[in-house]
């Protein structure tokens, strides 16, 4: 029996073990079976509700692909542009955050202002695709070996061919690790956007009907499926990830890292003229927006309206402190969900390298975590940690290290085999071919993979304030939305999108100072 199958088998006895714990505690222990059912007891329910999971699976799986085709052809052709022109990038740069950091249980129900049909869910799925799908793939884009710079520019070659013959290929690993992480997304931007949308099918309008009942195997049910569908697309793109990677890595070192040739050199005054203009262009275009949709300025205020909601008349005072005592008790929670969820998939990545067997017997757990709906664990969150600030960080933490962590993935992979081998050869083991070469060549995709969660975060501590806690930001949303304040939703909006962008840009301003050394 080879090594790969001994592997194998071990993590089928192992999967085999964990279900027959899960049988036991689920069927034979009382807190079990009130909020932690068998796994017969669940397929059962799912048998006896398999016309509607038909019916709604088809729903969700509908609106996730559109939504993710939709997606990922924006970021493509986004990252394509923004590679030809870094200019057109830094001025695009407050729009493309300002569309990932929206928050997606405030964003669903304002889509339906303006949309009809499936059209909310559907662009809430395509909304949480892009930006993911684009950064990934201009990383990639951008991750030129200077050496084969070096040869197409001896033989006459310009920028265009240098992008057709040498940056498109090497970003096809980079593009498939931004598929990987978008497929996911695109599920649970279809589910939130069907919980928020009033629709009738849908996993997200299944599992809204079913939380009141009580039916703990149903939710569980749920959940499970609508994971499957979103692991089903992760194993689409995995597999040619793969032999991808194997092909396209370079076999040799280079004297400079891909990393540092990325870092703009732009002088500081035009930096500053770019950050104006990144800062501007996304009230101008939500003022667009409001302008040519001509929803009434009650429902859908433009910026001027939602800031001077914050700063003019008697009810400014009382809006700035609820939203100070709201963020007050959310932006520590998400710092801290944040480094907690980086820290978890830095370790799962890490084991990639140093116990390959050990991380594909995490990964399976670690995708169903990831991949089951937000609003589908809190029932099982809320049995385990309570309703506390422990609960709430560990939504963020859900929502956090899986996308981290294909990017940390993705970035050891690149790592060329002339360097593991030299350590290799010098006697050093899998910990000093980590310590000393993949994390220093790979520091593109770490600063990459923070930049891109740092919204999620904030996303996963809001969506547990207005499932489970009670309290913070999305807590605030949810009341002003039940009251039907929307100039208070469309300024909590405002602030969430800004504390993304600031930590979006703290994260690149580190980057920047971290690579130039």
């Amino acid at each position: 029996m080879s090594g790969a199958t001994r592997e194998n088998a071990r993590i089928v006895f192992g999967v085999l073990v964990v279900l027959a714990i899960w049988e036991f505690l689920g069927s034979q222990t009382s807190w079990g079976v009130a909020m932690f059912p068998a796994p017969s007891r669940i397929l059962a329910q799912a048998f006896a509700d398999r016309e509607l999971y038909w019916l709604h699976g088809l729903a969700t799986v509908r609106t996730a692909t559109i939504g993710f085709v939709f997606g990922c052809a924006a970021a493509m052709l986004a990252a394509l542009l923004f590679c030809l022109s870094p200019s057109l990038e830094l001025a695009f740069r407050g729009v493309n955050i300002a569309l990932f950091a929206m928050p997606a249980i405030v964003v669903g129900p304002l889509l339906v202002l303006f949309f009809n049909g499936d059209w909310p869910q559907t662009i809430l799925a395509a909304l949480m695709v892009y930006f993911p799908a684009m950064s990934a793939t201009l990383l990639g884009l951008r991750q030129v070996d200077p050496r084969l710079a070096d040869l197409v520019a001896a033989y006459g070659g310009g920028e265009t061919k240098l992008m057709l013959h040498v940056r498109f290929r090497g970003a096809l690993p980079s593009l498939f690790a931004g598929f990987r992480v978008a497929a996911p997304l695109a599920v649970l931007g279809a589910v939130l956007g069907e919980f928020g949308s009033g629709t009738r099918w849908g996993f997200g309008a299944f599992l809204l009907s079913a939380l009141p009942q009580g039916n703990p195997a149903r939710l569980w049910g749920i959940g499970l499926a609508a994971s499957l569908i979103a692991l089903a697309g992760y194993a689409l793109f995995l597999l040619p990830a793969r032999r991808l990677a194997a092909s396209t890595s370079a076999v040799t070192l280079s004297a400079v890292s891909p990393a540092a040739i990325a870092v703009s050199s732009g002088g500081r005054l035009r930096r500053i003229a770019f950050a104006l203009v990144a800062l501007a262009l996304p009230f101008l275009l939500w003022w667009l927006m409001v302008t040519l949709t001509k929803v009434s300025p009650i429902i859908a205020p433009g910026p001027v309206q939602t800031i001077l909601f914050l700063f003019e008349g008697r009810q400014a005072s009382a809006a700035r402190h609820a939203l100070g005592l709201a963020l007050g008790q959310t932006l520590p929670v998400a710092a801290l969900g944040l480094l907690a969820g980086l820290a978890f998939a830095f370790v799962l990545a890490a084991l990639s390298l140093l116990a390959p067997a050990l991380a594909r017997a995490l990964m399976p757990v670690a995708m169903v975590a990831q991949n089951m709906p937000l609003v589908a664990v809190v029932p099982i969150v809320t049995l385990v940690f309570g309703r506390g600030v422990t609960a709430s960080v560990f939504m963020a933490v859900l929502v956090v290290f899986f996308p981290a962590y294909v990017l940390l993935q993705q970035g050891f992979t690149t790592v060329p085999r002339a360097a593991s081998d030299l350590v290799a050869t010098y006697g050093g083991g899998r910990l000093k071919n980590l310590v000393f070469v993949a994390v220093p060549y790979s520091i593109g995709h770490l600063f990459a993979a923070a930049r891109l969660v740092a919204p999620q975060a904030l996303l996963g501590v809001m969506v547990a304030e207005w499932l489970l806690t009670g309290t913070g930001l999305g807590n605030l949303l949810n009341v002003s939305r039940g009251g039907l304040d929307y100039d208070m939703i469309w300024a909590g909006a405002l602030i969430s999108i800004l504390i993304s962008v600031a930590a979006y840009e703290a994260v690149g301003l580190i980057e920047r100072k971290v690579v130039r050394r």
